[in-house]
């Protein structure tokens, strides 16, 4: 299955770099540009973009003006921006940007409101692969090297909020919210209980990453 592809223009190369390397470890694939220019060329050549996430200050074709030409591509636009006025958040949302982000950003909000923007679009894939494994979200299947291993509920939801974010580490808490609800009343151990779980039935010990005092995190194999 392919993955989303995600378009990247921002000018300020360090933070480009930032994005690209998370989306990629995130199992995007991402082509990015520093300039409105350079972006409106990758779009003339090809719009199988699935997002776009876009910089309003920028040389050559501005934020808002690039935004006409994404949207006539039909890409979804989160804008990923320091200007926080606004004028400029109602004015981006108006004239069609599908999110507004403002700088300086986590990570992980970034990769929330991507998911949530694809899936909103019906842009977001339905089958995630992380090593051997290819996770089918709309059968809620997960097979390993062809053979289907069956699963529980909860340890199914829990291996993808870690396949949607591998490479990266997350919380206890933030699993435990993420599957279980915030409203949930257990404690964490519920967390430790399902990842031993999850590493017995799919042989992934190496795979998922204990993360000293924080959580857990999923590589690639």
């Amino acid at each position: 299955m392919a993955r989303n592809r995600i378009l990247v223009v921002e000018d300020d190369e360090s933070i480009n770099k930032v994005i690209v390397k998370n989306l990629t470890a995130a199992g995007y694939a991402v082509f990015s540009c520093l300039d409105g220019e350079q972006a409106a060329k990758a779009v003339s050549r090809d719009t199988d973009f699935d997002l776009a996430l876009l910089d309003v200050m920028l040389p050559g074709i501005d934020g808002f003006a690039l935004l006409g030409i994404l949207r006539h591509a039909e890409i979804p636009v989160i804008f990923l921006t320091a200007k926080n006025d606004v004028e400029s958040k109602v004015r981006g949302l108006r004239e069609g940007a599908d999110d507004y982000i403002v700088k300086p950003f986590e990570v992980l909000e970034l990769l929330v409101r991507i998911e949530k923007v694809l899936e909103r679009t019906g842009k977001l894939r339905q089958v995630l692969e992380v090593g051997p494994l290819t996770i089918n979200l709309l059968e809620r299947s997960v097979r390993q090297d062809g053979e289907e291993i069956p699963l529980k509920p909860m340890e199914f939801d829990l291996l993808v909020m870690l396949a949607k974010n591998k490479n990266i580490a997350l919380s206890r808490e933030r699993l435990l919210h993420g599957v279980w609800g915030v409203d949930y009343q257990g404690e964490t151990r519920t967390v430790d209980v399902h990842i031993a779980q999850i590493r017995k039935k799919l042989g992934l010990n190496e795979q998922i990453r204990t993360i000293s005092k924080l959580g857990y995190r999923l590589e690639d194999a």
